[in-house]
């Protein structure tokens, strides 16, 4: 059963490897906004050669987090940190729409524009 576990976790990480979104190569610009109680706290242009958001972020020591099972959970935008006391998380938005990805996965393309919103309530999610 043991070798078993071992040939399906392969399988798996083998088809996520495959599936996951790919990274674009060459220097990128990325316009990003972190918005907190509907104002704009942070907004700019960065330029990179990261592939994936998270480097580029922390190149520029935008994001902190705590490594979790499934990458980074951003905890601090622009030097705002969420208080979880109060339900607040950070919502990841890649052109205007709500990320299916987190920071380790979402793939950088020139001209995106990221967008963190501090969000309030656990059961408030878009």
């Amino acid at each position: 059963s043991i070798v078993a576990l071992v040939v399906l976790a392969t399988a798996f990480f083998a088809v996520y490897q495959l599936l996951r979104p790919k990274g674009v190569e060459g220097t990128k610009t990325f316009h990003l906004n972190v918005i907190v109680n509907n104002e704009t706290i942070k907004s700019g242009y960065f330029r990179t050669d990261a592939e994936y958001l998270r480097q580029a972020l922390e190149e520029e020591d935008l994001i902190k987090g705590n490594e979790g099972t499934y990458g980074l959970w951003i905890t601090t935008v622009a030097g705002r940190t969420a208080d979880s006391d109060k339900e607040e998380w950070w919502s990841l938005y890649k052109n205007g729409e709500m990320s299916m990805t987190g920071v380790d996965d979402t793939p950088i393309e020139d001209g995106d524009r990221i967008e963190f919103r501090l969000m309030v309530g656990y059961n408030d999610a878009e």
